[in-house]
């Protein structure tokens, strides 16, 4: 593992977990982008993902239900993702958000996709796809994750689907480093990566992948994109007129695009930040 690589992000988390944030806005109020107690229906199904990456090890079952033991066990919606074919859409909530996170994690780094075989985690001059957080970090899978790295066609997708999420991929960062999702080195961007695989994979238009990303993005990052939400709303930009793909960018979700922010906006509380780990 890299450590360099590893202590670089790990400053950047602490950082922003460092940093303060606003006070919360009213969650009971619908949003287009904002996280909601009760949350969002994303535009995309799960099926039987579940099932096939416990069947090839992307996921052990055992190593993934002995980590949430620890956190009082996985409920009986969360099961349904490991062990249903269900075609009904993914609703993202406050209580399942981390749940998710690895889900897409574990899909994103084993599912088949040039941007992993091609892109920059394949670049020569950071000495292997294997060490960064997004894959060494990765330690719910069966054997070594670089063993699952890229390795299954989980979801399979034509040479156009190909292009939309290489397109997309490059414009979506995530406020704990300075790197698209299409250099998916941490698990918020791998993860990201799964999840706009599988939206290009059901036909979902790239308008609608900028929406559903910010969204999954504000669970992931909560108190983060609150104080983004409130440096618009203080130049008198709403929230829901916002453009998700602009704030999606490096100028707001970025790391050093939202320390900029969070300096203009100085909120006075503590940052949640978005963890790294399982």
């Amino acid at each position: 593992m890299n450590k360099n690589i590893i202590i670089a992000s790990l400053i950047a988390l602490a950082l922003i977990s460092g940093a303060r944030a606003i006070s919360k806005p009213d969650d009971s109020a619908p949003s287009n982008n904002a996280p909601s107690s009760e949350g969002i229906t994303l535009p995309v199904a799960w099926n039987d993902l579940g099932i096939k990456m416990a069947s090839v090890g992307i996921i052990d079952r055992q190593k993934l239900e002995s980590l949430y033991a620890t956190r009082g066990g996985l409920s009986e919606e969360e099961l349904q993702f490991l062990e249903s074919a269900g075609s009904g859409k993914i609703k993202i909530t406050p209580e399942n958000s981390a749940f998710l996170l690895n889900l897409f994690w574990a899909l994103g780094l084993g599912n088949k996709n040039d941007i992993l075989e091609r892109g920059p985690m394949a670049d020569p001059r950071y000495g292997g796809a294997g060490n960064f957080a997004s894959t060494g970090g990765w330690t719910l899978s069966q054997g070594d994750p670089m063993e699952h790295y890229s390795r299954h066609p989980l979801v399979v997708l034509t040479p156009e689907e190909q292009q939309l999420v290489e397109r997309v991929s490059k414009n979506i960062y995530r406020p704990c480093c300075d790197n698209p999702t299409f250099f998916p080195d941490c698990n918020h961007g791998m993860a990201m990566l799964g999840l706009l695989e599988l939206m290009a994979s059901q036909g979902i238009s790239e308008k609608e992948m900028y929406k559903a990303a910010l969204q999954v993005n504000s669970y992931w990052f909560p108190e983060e994109y609150r104080t983004i939400r409130t440096y618009f709303e203080r130049r008198g930009v709403s929230w829901e007129e916002a453009d998700p793909k602009e704030i999606l960018g490096a100028r707001y979700s970025s790391a050093s695009g939202y320390a900029r922010i969070l300096v203009e906006v100085q909120p006075p509380e503590p940052q949640s930040g978005g963890s790294c780990g399982v």
